[in-house]
């Protein structure tokens, strides 16, 4: 039996996440209370999206679900940080264990719900780790099927990434998820696009051949709260300057477009689709507002109130741009057709937030 007094309130997370975790439950809690009862594996749950999905689900616990869910996260910490759960390590509902999905997952208990979103996102770490980075996407994806497979899992999510799409055509941005692709295999970003790439492929290979009722989750440029500073992604970056007053600095002309996902937003889609009876599909998650980066660096700016201004300059680092999509935008049709959910939080209102929680936890 779950002992509910242990289980800490919001008073001990940021303002900002604890607002976004209440947002979350609420937006999702007819999926949640699916999980009650059941025992959920997060790989890599130290990471910035999956910290979250594992608050949300101790969240839940504390506010909604009259039986807990059991919640099992692993991370081997290569870039994953401890301090994002460290205020759960104490909970009867919440298993916290630093492993590498690279090696098989041995547990005295059966899971129910698998999230597999283990991996090394950022471009400037996947290049510093590019085998690592293979091996956690195809390896790693290997021994959590098998996992699945023993367990008989209700669910497994595949977090993959929009980048493997590569650079779609104009003709095909919004991207829709049966668009197959424009990506080099021999890039600097290859070894985590393709990567991805083959994930997807195992995934569905184990739904064939075994019926694992998997289900690929193709993330958009989320950002907010958790996001390392030094992930050397743009909006950390601009968060960055503006923390410092500097000018927000753009490493290209700024003309490139993606579109940006709030947090709350993609983890309250998430925990929809990890419930959803549609295995074996792929479904784009973001939000479907297309933006320049130029637009995104003055927005950072603007709700900063530092008014330091955007310049440009150009990387010191020759593959900064290589093989980098000039454009990056979801065709949300399928997702919303599968789950009731749309993106809520405009770009504006979720850097404020962001940027509010920096001042928070880092300090001006």
């Amino acid at each position: 039996m779950i002992d509910h007094t242990r289980m800490p309130t919001q008073a001990t997370l940021p303002t900002v996440i604890a607002a976004d975790l209440d947002d979350i439950v609420e937006r999702s809690a007819a999926e949640l209370r699916r999980l009650e009862g059941k025992t959920v594996l997060v790989a890599g749950g130290a990471g910035f999206l999956p910290s979250y999905l594992v608050d949300t689900l101790a969240h839940a616990n504390e506010r909604l679900l009259e039986t807990p869910c059991r919640v099992i996260s692993t991370d081997n910490m290569l870039t994953g940080l401890s301090s994002r759960l460290a205020h759960l390590a104490d909970r009867d509902d919440v298993v916290l264990l630093q492993h590498d999905i690279t090696e098989p997952l041995a547990l005295d208990e059966r899971v129910d719900y698998i999230v597999h979103a283990a991996s090394v996102a950022s471009p400037t770490w996947y290049r510093q780790y590019p085998l690592e980075t293979i091996d956690v996407n195809v390896g790693g994806t290997r021994n959590l099927l098998d996992l699945a497979r023993a367990d008989e899992v209700d669910g497994f999510v595949y977090l993959s990434s929009s980048e493997i799409y590569g650079d779609p055509p104009a003709d095909r941005v919004p991207t829709t998820e049966d668009f197959w692709g424009h990506v080099s295999s021999t890039g600097p970003r290859a070894c985590y696009d393709e990567s991805k790439r083959l994930a997807e492929t195992l995934c569905m290979t184990y739904h064939r051949l075994f019926g694992t009722p998997v289900k690929l989750v193709r993330p958009f440029n989320v950002y907010g709260p958790r996001l390392r500073l030094d992930d050397r992604r743009v909006i950390p970056d601009f968060i960055s300057d503006a923390l410092a007053g500097r000018p927000i600095t753009i490493y290209s002309d700024g003309r490139a477009t993606r579109s940006f996902c709030y947090i709350a937003d993609f983890i309250a889609g998430l925990v929809k689709l990890l419930v959803a009876d549609a295995g074996g599909e792929a479904f784009n998650l973001g939000n479907d507002t297309e933006v320049s980066i130029r637009e995104a660096a003055e927005t950072v700016d603007r709700v900063s109130g530092r008014g330091a201004g955007v310049n440009f300059q150009t990387s010191g680092d020759p593959d900064y741009l290589t093989d980098n999509p000039n454009r990056r935008s979801p065709d949300l049709t399928k997702t919303r057709a599968t789950i009731d959910w749309s993106p809520v939080v405009g770009l504006a209102e979720g850097l404020e937030r962001t940027y509010r929680h920096y001042l928070e936890t880092e300090g001006s």
